[in-house]
């Protein structure tokens, strides 16, 4: 009987002493708020650049405790002929354990993502430790330098990057890309991957006067990259995405500037909501085609011009323009992935498959040939809804008056 109680007790003893085991003190981790990925300086080397937040510091932008440097993130950089090797060089630096789990995002140079970036793909998503959610983005400036920026509003240069994307579903200005998105893009059959670019420009950012204010290097959406399995093979600029981002994603708004109906010198910026897109793939004689319909209700939110809800016919004009343009801007984003990139983002190649599995495996081998040279219809429809509290045209009460 005693024999069995000390067995029991050294069973409910050696469980406590387990316990611990694992555990992993905060004050011995170097927690990576970002990663950027520039070439290295010999040919074949690869830099990482991990930004690590200095949370002692980060409490206020200015007033650093005492003891501390006033520096709210340590950027370390560390080179190796792969990546694992340039991190692993990262602990000759860090005094700290390299920690991957809150960082926000890895930005990637466009130099190192036309070699090509599946070794980046494998590598980050065989960490156990990062996030499939991290954003991933690409820059045409160092990422070493991007990543290390300080905005005005944030404290954590990390954080101030991963905020830009807050908003992409109300804007155009750059697709919202995940790691995930990316790993599922590049797994498969004939999705190609599409992500996100920052750049740096130069912006005033006090208040003083323009010659006497001054002027840094802030961060901002810039597009995308185009991809063709791993390697970049073209970039989308601004301008040219919206007619990809309506085509691939859900965006809660965008707007459309066009004409007045009444007064073609002046403009009226429309806001687009509510839109849903529906894609159907066609097989007949042998030829690929898909009609694509999109139907957005919009809102008109200035209006440069004398305007009116209520009439019918001003209202029927602008929705006849928005169509044009949207039909414009989409077909145009279209034929330059068609024909110069030869890149399925739009993800068509799924849908066919989705429709047609069985003619779709004697295609896949020769997908992107046959995307290149798929006929797509586009058609859209766009319908004007009265949600402004603006029903009648702004005019100055000293006009009227005058009219009197």
């Amino acid at each position: 009987m005693k024999r069995a109680n000390l067995l029991i007790s050294i069973f409910f003893i050696s469980l406590l002493l387990t316990a611990c085991a694992g555990k992993r003190e905060i004050n011995d981790l170097a927690l990576v708020m970002a990663v950027g990925i520039d070439q290295g300086s010999k040919d074949g080397t690869i830099k990482i650049t991990a930004q690590v937040s200095r949370p002692g510091d980060a409490r206020g932008q200015t007033g650093a405790p005492t003891g501390q440097s006033g520096e709210t993130s340590w950027n370390v950089e560390a080179e190796g002929e792969t990546i694992f090797e340039a991190i692993r060089n990262l602990t000759g630096i860090s005094s700290r354990r390299v920690f991957w789990a809150h960082n926000f995002i890895i930005v990637i140079n466009e130099e190192v993502a036309k070699e090509g970036i599946g070794h980046i793909i494998d590598f980050f998503t065989r960490n156990p430790e990062l996030r499939m959610r991290t954003l991933v983005a690409l820059t045409p400036d160092k990422a070493s330098e991007v990543t290390a920026t300080i905005t005005s509003l944030e404290v954590v240069p990390g954080e101030a990057l991963s905020k830009l994307f807050r908003y992409t579903d109300i804007s155009t200005l750059a697709p919202h890309t995940e790691i995930k998105d990316l790993l599922a893009a590049y797994l498969s059959e004939s999705t190609e991957p599409i992500l996100a670019r920052l750049s740096l420009e130069e912006r005033k950012i006090d208040g003083l006067k323009p010659e006497e204010g001054a002027k840094v290097k802030q961060i901002e959406l810039s597009g995308a990259g185009v991809f063709n399995n791993d390697k970049l093979v073209g970039v989308l600029q601004a301008n040219e995405l919206q007619g990809i981002i309506l085509f691939r994603d859900k965006i809660e708004s965008g707007v459309v500037v066009v004409a007045c109906p009444k007064d073609p010198k002046s403009e009226i910026s429309v806001e687009l909501n509510k839109q849903t897109f529906d894609v159907e793939p066609m097989y007949k004689n042998d030829e690929v085609s898909f009609d694509a319909k999109l139907k957005a209700t919009i809102t008109v939110v200035e209006a440069g011009c004398p305007f009116s809800i209520n009439d019918k016919k001003a209202i029927e004009q602008i929705e006849k323009s928005v169509e044009v343009k949207l039909k414009d801007d989409i077909n145009k984003s279209i034929e330059k992935i068609q024909k110069e990139y030869k890149a399925d983002v739009l993800e068509l190649g799924k849908v066919f498959q989705n429709k047609y599995p069985y003619e779709w495996k004697s295609m896949k081998k020769d997908w992107t040939n046959i995307f290149s040279n798929a006929e797509i219809n586009v058609s859209v429809h766009a319908n004007v809804e009265s949600g402004s509290l603006l029903f009648q045209p702004t005019i100055s009460g000293k006009e009227e008056r005058k009219e009197e």
